[in-house]
């Protein structure tokens, strides 16, 4: 299968480690290919997550399926241009991760009654500072940041442990419609989703007496 970015890799190491994958996404023909190639381990669940009847409706038939022990949120989508330009249409492009790790980490949370979770919230680099063209996506990455640090308030001493992500450039099909703002040959330079998903899983899921809080992953 072709590589096509984080959340695959995310999904073929956790089904690695043994668990049973359930993946909320907007894309049909990619959730065809994972069930396809992981039908005994996978389900996918196609809609908008910052749709809520959607995100309800989902965690629904997750939880039927048995204890959910992760939650990993990593959606993003991005609009690149100078903030004079900046429209209605693209704020709402930009804030739909924001939306949707809300949404997702509310409905789990009810679902596990608030116990023994571990949230992983994947965000950017642009959560830790300001980027000259990058207003909405900063702005969405800084509100993801804010609400991850005030989940870890709100569930210190609990058995819910939040664990923030803030990888730089990754080489994805992200960049594929931003040609203007980062060239291919800038992208090819950038961290692969199979190694940063790799830290991730292990900060993430291999402790059992200690949590990971942070973890800022960079190139060389």
């Amino acid at each position: 299968m072709e590589q096509v970015g984080l959340g695959l890799e995310l999904v073929k190491q956790c089904i690695d480690k043994g668990l049973y994958v359930c993946n909320l996404a907007r894309n049909d023909k990619k959730m065809d290919e994972l069930s396809n190639v992981f039908n005994a381990n996978y389900k996918g669940f196609i809609g908008d997550i910052s749709n809520e009847e959607f995100v309800i409706n989902s965690v629904k038939e997750i939880s039927k399926l048995g204890n959910i022990k992760y939650l990993i949120n990593n959606a993003e989508k991005a609009c690149f241009k100078e903030s004079s330009q900046n429209t209605k249409c693209d704020i709402d492009l930009s804030l739909t991760g924001l939306i949707g790790m809300i949404l997702c980490t509310t409905q789990v949370l009810k679902a596990k009654n608030e116990t023994d979770l571990k949230i992983i919230n994947i965000m950017s680099s642009a959560a830790l500072k300001g980027n000259k063209h990058e207003t909405l996506y900063c702005a969405a990455k800084w509100g993801e940041r804010g609400y991850t640090e005030s989940l870890k308030a709100e569930y210190k001493g609990t058995s819910v442990k939040i664990m923030g992500v803030y990888p730089g450039g990754m080489n994805t099909e992200f960049w594929k419609n931003s040609r203007d703002y980062v060239s291919e040959e800038k992208s090819n330079s950038f961290m692969t989703p199979k190694d940063v998903a790799k830290v991730i899983i292990d900060n993430g899921m291999n402790y059992t007496n200690l949590n990971v809080a942070d973890i800022m992953i960079e190139r060389n």
